[in-house]
């Protein structure tokens, strides 16, 4: 099982970027997936969560209206469409799998950093 996170980097506030997760070795349409982040010294935040079917999405509230996530089941891949960035966004972003079947069966990406500064 594998969930790969790219697209980070850094980016002056005001920009934008696209984190992608490529996910192999489960069956992707099957599991709700999520981003979430950490930045230094703080918690695990909640940032995005789509559905299996990618029609139910919701999103934390301090990134409601500029963040937007999707997903390709035909190519077991998910977004996150990060515009009008803030310093505060700055953190660790980790790509989340949970099955929908058993939601003990929970699968995590290594994280790819997202700096906003100018």
């Amino acid at each position: 099982v594998q969930l790969v996170e790219s697209g980070g980097g850094l980016v002056q506030p005001g920009g934008s970027l696209r984190l992608s997760c490529s996910a192999s070795g489960f069956t992707f349409s099957t599991y709700t997936m999520r981003w979430h982040r950490q930045a230094p010294g703080k918690e695990r935040e909640l940032v995005a969560h789509i559905s299996s079917g990618g029609g139910n999405t919701k999103y934390g509230d301090s990134v409601k209206g500029r963040f937007t996530v999707s997903r390709d089941n035909d190519r077991n891949t998910v977004h996150l469409q990060m515009n009008d960035l803030k310093p505060e966004d700055t953190a660790v972003y980790y790509c989340n799998a949970q099955s929908v079947r058993n939601r003990l069966i929970d699968y995590w990406g290594q994280g790819t950093q997202v700096t906003v500064s100018s």
